[in-house]
This record gives C-alpha cells, sequence and structure tokens, in this order.
C-alpha cells in the first residue's frame, strides 16, 4: 500500500495497501486506520517504522519491495499494477483509489 501513495496521487502507493482513506497536509499523511507518515524530500517515514525512497520514476520501500511509474501505469516488484486516469487510479487486483482534494478514497 506504500507504494501506492508514494507514486499515483504523489501518495496513493502507500495508501492501498494499508489503509482505506488517507489525507495530506502539507508534507504530512494521515490514515484512517491509523497509519501516519511524513515526507521530506524524496524519503517518505511512516508511524510504523518503515519508509519509502522515491529516486526519479522507481520507489524502493524499506521492506524490499519497489515500483516504477512509466506514464500513467505503475508497477510493482510483486508482479501488480496500477493505471492512473484523471483522480483515479485503477489496480490489477480490481481495487480502485480516487483523490478529492487532499483527501485519498480506497475501495
Amino acid at each position: 500500500m506504500r507504494s501506492i501513495l508514494t507514486i499515483a496521487f504523489s501518495l496513493l502507493a502507500v495508501t492501498a495497501a494499508h489503509a482505506e482513506n488517507c489525507q495530506t497536509i502539507g508534507n504530512q499523511i494521515m490514515c484512517d486506520n491509523g497509519l501516519s507518515g511524513q515526507r521530506v524530500g524524496n524519503n517518505t517515514y511512516w508511524s510504523d517504522g518503515s519508509s519509502s525512497q522515491q529516486l526519479g520514476s522507481f520507489t524502493y520501500n524499506s521492506d524490499g519491495t519497489s515500483s516504477q511509474q512509466i506514464g500513467p501505469h505503475t508497477y510493482y516488484s510483486d508482479g501488480t499494477s496500477s493505471q492512473t486516469i484523471g483522480n483515479t487510479t485503477y489496480f490489477s487486483d480490481g481495487r480502485s483509489c480516487r483523490r478529492i482534494g487532499n483527501q485519498i478514497y480506497c475501495d
């Protein structure tokens, strides 16, 4: 999920795996499951002790997973992918997340 917040919508990569809804305020990320994070430059630090770093089109997570964004598509190291159309990101497992203002809502 972390990779979704970080890449899609600039934060969406993370949200899909760990939370249903998240809100961004400046460099802070707050999710409804209690997970929170802070963006510092190219890094995101999460309240559960994990982190991610974005380098160009790649995002590297502290758990060893990674993703690459190519245009509207994001390819994850676990073999899944997503596509962003407008303000909605559709994941290959059937889930989707939508950004409305500074809120991200996932089904």
